[in-house]
């Protein structure tokens, strides 16, 4: 069945037309390469491109990561034979597919049907091919409460897009992914006259309403790109941002920005402590018969209790890699 609970730091893009990058991409310590079949590949080399994916999926070990593979949009020609061909080929390795511009339930549906119908002609297992999808227009942004909602026994995650996000709402940008001194507010004046400029944070609504479509169906949240891939500390500050939303993790499209992801969605080792040591306050709390429990003289609360019974889970997983 689908991982609901998989690691989910990084995710880093390699497109389906460079058949180096496939070959180097599963020891790049990534915790999902997906293989890209859309934005990375020009319409004339789209059908190469899914034959050398199948090729890439085939020749290479990919047990050291998971595995996914964008498909084109649902509005393009290129969507069914992407799902059929990969999947009929490939559905031992594929773990998911990613899925660009969704925009209602009704798309992911679509997708997980094909998947359906696959797995029964083969005699797969029922539901092993997860679904992670793209939010990255303004009908998906509007509909993803009830995207979210859609098909559980399929969808894992949802990422934001806020290239094409940005592009659909119209939204005037500087880069893909960064800060915009546009967005930004004046204080008042001060007795000299000077007025300081504050920036804001131009992503915030977007992230924050998928975060919460995804915590709410027991999905998981991942940032989309950041495009300067040389600029590692505003990659850095774009993925603290992202994590301090509630996102478990963000693309990476140059391997560079690999370890920059792993090491922001990685608990720091101070947060780590303190989880543990409130888990442990809680347990012998309840040996000794306590209703309330309390740590370095403050109460701990139940949500103190779940959020770092949350972390604790993430880095077990993370040890476990």
């Amino acid at each position: 069945m689908t991982d609901k609970a998989r690691l989910h730091r990084s995710e880093l893009a390699v497109p389906g037309t460079n058949a180096r990058a496939m070959e180097k991409a599963p020891a790049l310590g990534a915790d999902l390469v997906f293989l890209d079949l859309e934005d990375a590949v020009a319409p004339d080399d789209k059908e190469q491109a899914r034959a050398n994916v199948i090729d890439a999926l085939g020749a290479q070990d990919w047990s050291a990561t998971a595995v996914s593979v964008r498909v084109n949009g649902l509005d393009t020609h290129w969507c069914y034979r992407d799902i059929v061909d990969v999947v009929e080929a490939r559905g031992n390795v594929v773990d998911t597919l990613l899925v660009p511009k969704v925009g209602a339930a009704s798309d992911v549906e679509f997708v997980a049907t094909l998947l359906d119908q696959i797995e029964q002609r083969h005699g797969w297992e029922a539901g092993r091919i997860g679904i992670h999808i793209l939010i990255e227009t303004a009908k998906g942004m509007a509909n993803v409460e009830s995207i979210a909602r859609a098909r559980p026994d399929r969808l894992e995650a949802m990422v934001f897009g806020v290239a094409d996000y940005a592009a659909s709402v119209q939204a005037r940008t500087t880069n893909i992914g960064g800060a915009n001194p546009d967005y930004a507010v004046l204080t008042d004046a001060d007795d000299q006259g000077a007025r300081a400029s504050h920036w804001g944070d131009q992503w915030h609504f977007g992230i924050s309403r998928m975060v919460a479509a995804c915590r709410a169906e027991g999905l998981r949240p991942i940032d989309g790109p950041f495009g300067d891939f040389g600029d590692v500390d505003g990659y850095r500050s774009a993925a603290r941002r992202a994590a301090a939303l509630g996102c478990e993790g963000k693309w990476a499209i140059h391997p560079s920005q690999v370890a920059l992801a792993n090491e922001v969605f990685t608990p720091a080792a101070a947060e780590v402590e303190r989880a543990e040591r409130i888990l442990q306050a809680m347990e012998d709390g309840a040996k000794e018969g306590k209703g309330a429990v309390s740590l370095d003289g403050r109460l701990i609360d139940a949500a103190s209790i779940r959020m770092a019974q949350n972390l604790m889970t993430k880095v077990e997983q993370m040890r476990a890699r």
